[in-house]
Formats: structure tokens, sequence, C-alpha cells
């Protein structure tokens, strides 16, 4: 039962909030339901869960259609500049921001929609090859950059973990990535929050929170395997 699942999921969380001193509330579930029916998110729905994540705008663009009013929407898979147009002003908040040209492309669209959206910059912390996002000493200057685009705010910061057996192997990474948030932070850059740590997955979310996650993206724990055929 996913709501079951997403009982358990909630409960580890404040499990693991309580590990280290925080406030439950300052972490939020994001239900990740690429590749899963409308019938399995309207469960989720009604086990509580609002915020959902997508990684096709395809997939978001024709669930937001069909889904309640309240759900807030994540893109946080990989974001091709020609898309940009689908989401904008749909999204609650696009976690994959990897280059000044999808920033712009973001950009001139939400002036022309007069919206303004909420993005974080992605980083690939572990460096690894087949994953998207920039290096921690690209960060910052990126974050300076995107700062100064109209229809724009920088509320943080997203990674990908390598996928490990043992979650504790990604705790460096998760340290890496809030460090790199503070620091970023204590510059004091107009237009930029940082208040937002996007990191932690099915396999490694609790371990994330404990390092300072305020979102965490769990896909498999709550909706099982996914359907890569879809």
């Amino acid at each position: 039962m996913i709501k079951d699942k997403v009982a358990e999921v909630k409960d580890t969380m404040a499990r693991a909030c309580k590990i280290a001193g925080r406030n439950s509330s300052e972490v939020s579930l994001i239900a990740v339901s690429k590749t899963k029916p409308v019938s399995m998110l309207l469960e989720a729905y009604e086990a509580g869960c609002r915020d959902f994540g997508e990684n096709k705008v395809q997939e978001l663009t024709d669930k937001y259609s069909q889904l309640p009013d309240d759900i807030r929407w994540h893109m946080i898979g990989h974001l091709q500049r020609n898309k940009v147009k689908y989401i904008v002003g749909k999204v609650f908040l696009i976690h994959s921001v990897d280059s000044l040209k999808l920033a712009e492309e973001i950009s001139r669209e939400a002036v022309k929609k007069k919206v303004t959206v909420n993005i974080l910059v992605e980083i690939n912390v572990a460096e690894e090859e087949s994953k998207f996002g920039i290096s921690c000493g690209e960060a910052s200057a990126l974050v300076e950059k995107i700062a100064l685009l109209p229809g724009i705010c920088v509320k943080g910061l997203m990674t990908i973990a390598p996928y490990v057996e043992n979650a504790e192997e990604n705790r460096q990474y998760f340290v890496k990535l809030r460090q790199l948030c503070v620091d970023i932070k204590n510059k004091n850059i107009d237009n930029v929050s940082m208040d937002i740590l996007s990191m932690g997955m099915t396999g490694d979310y609790a371990v994330a929170v404990e390092e300072g996650a305020t979102y965490v993206r769990v896909g498999t724990g709550i909706f099982g395997d996914r359907n890569y055929e879809m």
C-alpha cells in the first residue's frame, strides 16, 4: 500500500531529524512519480503527499492537467532549453539548473509569462562523469551570474549522490553540499536565499536528512520499482 510506504518514509525522516536535533517540519518529502500512472499519484496524494517530482517535461505536463491544483510540482530531471517554455508557470521549483544558458532561457520565459521561477543549482558533488551538474568549484560564480537575471530566484542547491549499497558512503557528499550552501549564503548575494538543500533519495535519504536536507526525493521507497519501458 502506497499509504503505508508514505507513512514509513515520513517516520524514517522524523527519526533522522531527531538524531540530528532538527525539527521534522524543516524537511519535506518529494514523491518522485516518474513513469508512474496518475492512479498511483492519487494514492500518494490521499496519503498526504503534496510535492511530486518528475524527470521529464512531457510527463509532468500530462499529469499536471489531471491532478489537484494544490500539488507542488518539482522538475528534478535534466531540463533541455527547448522544453523550458512548457513548465514555466506550472512548476513550484526547478531543481536541475546546471548552466547559465539554461537559466537565461528560464528567465526569458519567466519575464514573458510575468512570473518568478524558483530554481536550485545542480551540483555534481561526487564529480561522476555520468551525472549532470556543475562542480563545487564552479557553483559560486554561476549562482552570482544567475542572480542577476530577471524572473528567477535562486533558492538553494541540489545534488544526486552516487548509487551505493551503504548510505553512509554518501554522507561525505551531503556534508560537502551543505557546507557549499553555507559558504554561498554567507556571501549575501542579492536574489539568492540558499534556504533549500535538495539531496537524498530512496537509498540514502535518512543520512541526507541528518546532514541538512530540506527536500528528499523518494520514488522507489513509495511507488516501488520504476517501469523504464515508458
